[in-house]
């Protein structure tokens, strides 16, 4: 990792160095990564997926996506609500994803809980974007120092302790940040990051839910 944060592809590029200049992890920064989404499928997607990455790398989880999204029914939170204790023992005996009961269960658990949300709300859009934080609780200046010092922040600590209410697991404040930063209600792409700009475009003209 460079110490700003920064790294130049072999398109002259300037990105995010997380993405270490491996071509999947490029195209996730560059196509996904920040941008903003209400579509509730994803949503509950990737909050499943942060909470099965949390231990491990994010990488990982990205390289068995397409697996998890086969073993979960594409993330259709109506389907996975009703999955049965021999979906679990399905789930487990599946190399293509992350073996872990917990969080096996917990997926399932939170398609529970995300008919509730959808039944309270309209829709899972319109109750997470409701957490995004207002410009004046966002830095000035978003660099990398900013990115390393702030795993949290004040609003996923909100949004965790509100989830964890209404009985979702893995949803610690971290998972949540993380979901946060990907789904497009912040823009963590660093100052200098070529897709910054692009992102705080995309979030200018999102219609939020």
């Amino acid at each position: 990792m460079s110490e700003n944060g920064l790294l130049t592809g072999p398109d002259g590029q300037v990105r995010c160095s997380w993405h270490q200049g491996l071509e999947d992890y490029r195209h996730y920064h560059d196509e996904e990564w920040g941008k903003p989404v209400v579509d509730d499928i994803r949503l509950f997607e990737k909050i499943c997926l942060e909470g099965f990455q949390s231990g491990l790398s994010w990488l990982t989880i990205l390289r068995k996506r397409e697996a998890f999204r086969a073993a979960f029914s594409g993330f259709d939170f109506s389907i996975v609500a009703a999955f049965t204790e021999d979906d679990v023992n399905r789930c487990l005996a599946d190399k293509g994803i992350v073996r872990h009961r917990g969080k096996i269960v917990s997926t399932i658990n939170n398609a529970r809980r995300a008919l509730d949300l959808k039944q309270e709300f309209g829709t899972l859009a319109h109750y997470f974007w409701s957490y995004e934080p207002s410009a004046d609780q966002r830095p000035v200046v978003f660099d990398y120092q900013e990115l390393r010092a702030n795993p949290t922040t004040p609003t996923s600590v909100r949004l965790s302790k509100d989830l964890k209410k209404r009985g979702w697991t893995f949803v610690g404040p971290t998972t949540v940040y993380a979901f946060m930063q990907a789904m497009g209600m912040v823009n963590d792409h660093v100052e200098g990051c070529y897709c910054r700009n692009r992102v705080e475009k995309l979030r200018a003209e999102f219609v939020r839910p």
